[in-house]
């Protein structure tokens, strides 16, 4: 079937000689900030502790990764271990480049402002109480984002799917998902733009399309379905459009994060 969103949308799988080097990356990392004494340091490890160091070694090593190819926090604390064991020296650790181009920056902040500008009408588009009951369409998109938040925290490019999905309902009449991802292609990854063009594509109705490739993107947009289908719950608590933003700001606030 033709696929009228395909582009060159692929970003490499990081395959297990590279997840090796990251996770042994982060682990010098997290060894070398340890208190010497501290024998529980290990245990302690927060997720984020471990994400923000698999993040800053990827981009050490120079690699854009996916955060769903990183290592898992097991491989980290595994070689964690075997590093401790080994008493070899950890060595100087290198930081990652911030980002001082004032170019990027203003690129940045003109994503979030793409974001919000195409997010704010859907609290004027009332759905279908029949397959919507839970009202407005911004209502809607919040709760698809904070049950995708609850499963992967981290995981920018699918929290902005989840969020940004039903923006082409706020732009008039039409297909809602070529608009949606009209409205976005330059503000998003081709992974994001992927999984919105492709929202509809596992919907119980027999003229939905069927999602073909990048075949390894399909787990996505399974959990983005679930979640779709999950967020219509009337009266459900929400954080509001701000704190949302706020929260994905957060994630690319971290400089050493490739775009």
């Amino acid at each position: 079937m033709h696929d009228r969103y395909k582009k060159a949308h692929r970003t490499p799988l990081a395959d297990d000689r590279l997840r090796r080097q990251i996770a042994q990356e982060a682990a010098r990392r997290l060894v070398a900030a340890r208190e010497p004494d501290d024998s529980t340091w290990l245990e302690a490890l927060t997720e984020s502790e471990l994400y923000t160091a698999k993040r800053k070694a990827a981009a050490v090593l120079g690699r854009s990764v996916r955060p769903g190819d990183l290592p898992s926090d097991s491989e980290v604390r595994t070689e964690a271990v075997a590093l401790v064991r080994s008493g070899d020296p950890v060595g100087p650790i290198e930081e990652p480049e911030p980002i001082g181009d004032v170019g990027r920056m203003a690129d940045h902040l003109e994503r979030f402002t793409v974001y919000r500008l195409r997010l704010i009408p859907l609290e004027a588009v009332k759905q279908n109480p029949k397959t919507h009951p839970e009202g407005d369409a911004l209502y809607h998109s919040l709760q698809v984002f904070e049950i995708a938040r609850e499963a992967r925290p981290y995981d920018e490019e699918f929290l902005l799917a989840a969020l940004l999905h039903d923006v082409g309902k706020g732009t008039g009449p039409g297909d809602h998902v070529v608009a949606g991802v009209e409205a976005l292609r330059g503000a998003v990854t081709d992974r994001t733009l992927w999984l919105i063009a492709h929202h509809h594509d596992l919907d119980d109705n027999p003229r939905a399309r069927r999602p073909t490739e990048p075949a390894e993107y399909l787990d996505d947009l399974r959990l983005l379905h679930e979640c779709d289908l999950a967020g219509r719950v009337p009266g459900r608590p929400v954080e509001g459009l701000e704190p949302t933003l706020a929260y994905l700001n957060g994630l690319e606030g971290e400089e050493y994060l490739k775009p």
